[in-house]
């Protein structure tokens, strides 16, 4: 009987953590000061198998590549130098998106075609919407120039990619698209996570007895 409370306990909790997990995030671009035109709005989709999908539009930028990167911090002052450095947890060097070795940070580029508009959609399996390599409430930065992914030689390639200055920046904020089951509502607060896997534990020490 106790395992089977307990069973039920445990799966209930699992429900729950994947119910209120953060699915999409969204950050809105600009240039802080006026310095430029460039805008855009970018979104972040977590998908079943733990990937962000990362879509959106920027405009106003010159033709080519730009720098994308997400920076550590949420504050988009003094011309987006507020957001400090790349997000980069594990203190490597920078690279390229697919490197082994790279800033959690590090995007890579957004190509603008002759009109300066950047249309994004990649995907990236090291930035997350929780925990240790969560984006939520970090910065994303477009800069001026093109990223050069750590290769390019240059004092600045294994910090910055050599992306020259920052055009526009946003504060990433979790977006809220509706839920699709009234329970992570009415349980929105996090308390309820420490009541039901005490009740967990219980169970299964009761069905050890």
């Amino acid at each position: 009987m106790w395992k089977t409370y307990c069973i039920a306990t445990i799966a209930f909790v699992a429900y729950f953590q994947y119910a209120t997990a953060e699915k999409a995030a969204i950050v809105q671009l600009r240039n802080p000061d006026g310095a430029n035109n460039v805008t855009g709005t970018v979104t972040f989709r977590k998908s079943d198998n733990g990937v962000i999908n990362i879509t959106g539009q920027i405009t106003q930028l010159t033709a080519g590549n730009h720098g994308f990167h997400i920076h550590n911090l949420g504050k988009i002052d003094s011309g987006c130098l507020g957001t400090g450095a790349h997000f980069n947890p594990h203190n490597v060097s920078h690279g390229a998106p697919n490197d082994t070795v790279r800033h959690v940070g590090d995007l890579g580029n957004v190509y603008a075609d002759a009109t300066g508009t950047a249309n994004i959609s990649f995907t990236d399996d090291l930035i997350d919407l929780e925990g240790d390599h969560s984006i939520i409430g970090r910065a994303v930065v477009v800069h001026q120039d093109a990223d050069d992914l750590g290769k390019g030689g240059q004092n600045d390639s294994l910090t910055t990619g050599h992306a020259g200055a920052r055009l526009a920046c946003g504060v990433i904020g979790i977006l809220d698209e509706g839920e699709t089951s009234a329970a992570p509502t009415l349980l929105a607060g996090g308390w309820y996570r420490l009541v039901i896997a005490t009740v967990a534990s219980l169970c299964l020490y009761y069905s050890l007895l």
